[in-house]
């Protein structure tokens, strides 16, 4: 996954809804695989760039999780995450791969932590879902979640400080 930094509002990342893959209807930050030879700082520019139409510079590890999907199939991965800036201040994401992701925004620290405590409420009561089933609130995909609940220092500095 890749933090990217939302040059109108230092403080947000971009993140997206996740659509026909494991994780669907969760919000996640862009990324992907890692292709045979690549760095991790290669995979993070080229996915932004694939999924957003994002350049991004200044690219640098910002956490690993260990994540255990039993919903999806007994999937488990190791995420890494990365953190890199905008090249262009004035850009904004575009959704590139609609089949995928159902659109970007940014959020805050505080929104993420807000939706990772209702992330992990499964009951609807404990949600107040309206008779739709929703809240208003997204679920966050299970490596930003953990990442949400570690909160490690790189990457709240990260966030806390002005590009």
């Amino acid at each position: 996954g890749v933090l990217i930094r939302d040059p109108r509002n230092p403080r947000k990342v971009f993140a997206g809804l996740r659509r026909n893959s494991h994780g669907d209807g969760t919000l996640a930050l862009p990324g992907g695989h890692l292709e045979m030879y690549e760095t991790w700082e290669e995979c993070a520019i080229r996915e932004t760039l694939e999924e957003t139409g994002l350049n991004i510079n200044n690219v640098k590890f910002g956490h690993v999780t260990n994540d255990i999907m039993r919903k999806d199939q007994g999937k488990h991965y190791v995420t890494i995450f990365m953190m890199g800036e905008c090249v262009c201040p004035d850009t904004r994401p575009h959704n590139l791969e609609p089949h995928k992701c159902d659109g970007w925004d940014s959020y805050d620290w505080e929104d993420l932590c807000r939706f990772a405590e209702r992330s992990g409420l499964t009951d609807s009561h404990e949600r107040n879902l309206d008779k739709n089933g929703n809240d208003g609130s997204p679920i966050l995909f299970g490596p930003l979640l953990k990442l949400v609940e570690e909160a490690p220092v790189n990457v709240m500095n990260f966030l806390n400080k002005s590009p």
